[in-house]
């Protein structure tokens, strides 16, 4: 069930590709807005602030990947990046700039669907969340405001980043696979593999460790995957 109202923009150059998308959004319930090059896309993004974005990655006007990395500077909107690539460099392009999702085209239009109400879930859904903030070292995520401090700065994340970030706070010390972790966090929509995984930590650590390449609180796990620290861990 989609959520009611929610602006969504749909930004490709292919009008017959955006028709479809608008055509199946709308008939979830959703409001789409539609753009067919870089530039207008993000200037409709700036000016309406769409509840999420499905944006392609070639461009005409503005490459997808310099929208997406203006967006970034500027905001935490979810993003689901279309690409017709099909190698795996080039579908980790999109997460490595900050997307949320991606999904390969020719476009499954159900699948589109099912993978912006899951976007949009793990944005919006906070029932099952702790009220209480957690600390550790000079890292404070906060749940209830949704906010993650890094001493009295705030860091910016990216809502799939947060939702990873959150998973692993609330079991410290424990070591997840990557197949745990796609699984837990992203559920079975997310058209993700494992080294999915590896870029969102990556783009994590560089926005919350003071040294990514020593990482103090998203540690590896050689040969199994990755654990949150412990409050009473060594710095």
């Amino acid at each position: 069930m989609s959520l009611p109202n929610k602006k969504i923009l749909v930004v490709d150059d292919d009008h017959k590709i955006v028709d479809l998308a608008k055509m199946y959004l709308e008939k979830d319930g959703y409001r789409v807005m539609a753009a067919y090059d870089g530039r207008a896309a993000l200037e409709l993004a700036r000016r309406e602030h769409p509840a999420l974005i499905v944006l392609d990655l070639l461009l005409p006007e503005m490459d997808g990947r310099d929208v997406c990395r203006a967006l970034r500077a500027e905001s935490n909107v979810p993003i689901i990046m279309l690409t017709a690539r099909t190698e795996d460099a080039d579908k980790l392009v999109g997460l490595e700039l900050g997307a949320d999702d991606y999904i390969t085209k020719p476009c499954n239009f159900r699948e589109l669907v099912a993978r912006v109400r899951a976007v949009l879930r793990r944005t919006s859904a906070r029932e099952n969340e702790p009220t209480e903030a957690i600390a550790v070292g000079d890292l404070t995520i906060d749940f209830t405001a949704h906010e993650v401090r890094l001493e009295d700065r705030v860091v910016e994340l990216t809502p799939a980043e947060f939702e990873l970030l959150a998973f692993f706070a609330r079991s410290p010390g424990r070591t997840w696979t990557r197949a745990q972790i796609l699984d837990q966090v992203f559920g079975e929509s997310y058209e993700g593999y494992e080294r999915s995984v590896d870029v969102h930590i990556k783009n994590l650590r560089r926005k919350i460790e003071t040294d990514p390449q020593n990482p103090r609180y998203i540690q590896t796990v050689f040969g199994v995957g990755y654990k949150f620290r412990r409050r009473d861990d060594e710095n």
